[in-house]
């Protein structure tokens, strides 16, 4: 018994010595993770978030999750450069998302031209998702999101574009906040015939001294959908021109009947300080 005493007593030291090296030593790494939302398209039952998951060895993994999709479908995914609104090509490709499931998960460390990325760049990335219809119809999207600094923040300004001399066409202007101070610009019209297109405009002063010299171009109103997305970040001379400017900008908005008919405004309306 004396000598199973003194044995433990030579062995528990050590055993306790070695488990708190060990619990001392350990680290447990906890990544951080930021969720996306990706909006619906040409088909407004699919929709869904991308989920950016930092990991330990610099990489990154994206898992889309999307609802709606149809059985059997298969999606390609990709990072683009730029806002949705600009369009940009591909910096990622975020592999297929499987249309039975509606999810994919990829992991990568670079980008396609072969540049290092981390977690923290793609937080902050200038880019956006496209996802596919297929791999044969790319041009048609499911689903879209900006993400990184041109995600939304949730802050929007909405504006009144009245009828104009009973073109029977009216609609809103409404102004949603990146989180880079830039903005979404999206202007939502009715009452526009099919196959037209529709120049837009800030232009300076207010409707009641119009006319005004254009400060900012929008993409045209398609008047297959009545919509008009662009990115607000300039003016042509380059100065900054983001969401706090437009808010506070002397200035009010044109809709055009087409390049043609310049002249012919359909809707109009008063922003920023007016």
């Amino acid at each position: 018994m004396r000598k199973l005493f003194i044995k433990m007593t030579l062995i528990l030291p050590i055993l306790f010595l070695t488990s708190c090296s060990s619990d001392d030593d350990a680290t447990v790494f906890i990544g951080a993770t930021q969720t996306f939302e990706l909006k619906s398209v040409v088909n407004p039952s699919i929709s869904g978030t991308a989920k950016f998951i930092e990991n330990e060895d610099s990489s990154t993994t994206v898992e889309l999750n999307l609802t709606g999709t149809p059985a059997g479908g298969m999606h390609p995914a990709h990072i683009h450069y730029n806002t949705a609104a600009e369009g940009g090509e591909v910096a990622v490709v975020l592999g297929t998302v499987d249309g039975n499931t509606g999810t994919s998960t990829v992991t990568f460390s670079k980008l396609e031209d072969g540049t290092s990325v981390t977690y923290d760049d793609l937080i902050d990335f200038d880019g956006y998702i496209n996802v596919h219809l297929s791999a044969s119809e790319s041009t048609t999207l499911v689903a879209q999101g900006d993400i990184g600094q041109n995600e939304l923040t949730g802050t929007s300004k909405v504006y009144t574009l009245n009828e104009v001399a009973g073109a029977g066409i009216s609609g809103t202007a409404t102004f949603y906040e990146r989180v880079n101070g830039e903005a979404l610009a999206t202007l939502d019209i009715v009452n526009t015939d099919a196959g037209s297109l529709h120049p837009a405009h800030i232009h300076m002063g207010s409707v009641a001294n119009a006319p005004g010299a254009v400060l900012f171009t929008f993409n045209e109103v398609d008047g297959d959908t009545g919509m008009s997305h662009t990115n607000v970040s300039a003016l042509p001379d380059s100065s900054s021109f983001g969401y706090d400017d437009v808010l506070a900008v002397d200035g009010y908005v044109n809709v055009h009947l087409s390049a043609a008919e310049i002249a012919t405004i359909v809707a109009q309306g008063n922003i920023g300080i007016n």
